[in-house]
């Protein structure tokens, strides 16, 4: 399972989401780029309201992109702002989850 980000052959830039044209110069030269996987916890949340609480958070992908997503498999007290994660699957959805150094 990757992240599947749009990357421009013209300018080099990497976007989210994959889009024609490129955001940054205009061109339609588009190609497919599969992200590493990792990244850095751009902001997060903390939501109690739900049976079990449960983390959406901004990941800065090691490519440039930011995104939304989960932080899954992480005990709370670990999760922070610049903090690594990475990707995991689960039900083949993409979720992110804290690396330990």
């Amino acid at each position: 399972m990757s992240v599947r980000l749009g990357g421009c052959e013209a300018c080099g830039h990497v976007h989210h989401y994959p889009r024609v044209p490129c955001p940054f110069c205009g061109s339609d030269r588009i190609a497919w780029v599969d992200a590493r996987g990792t990244g850095r916890i751009y902001s997060y949340s903390v939501t109690h309201q739900a049976s079990e609480p449960y983390v959406i958070a901004y990941v800065t992908l090691t490519e440039g992109p930011t995104l939304m997503t989960n932080i899954v498999d992480t005990p709370h007290e670990e999760i922070a702002v610049d903090a690594e994660v990475e990707l995991v699957e689960r039900d083949g959805v993409p979720f992110f989850r804290g690396t330990r150094a």
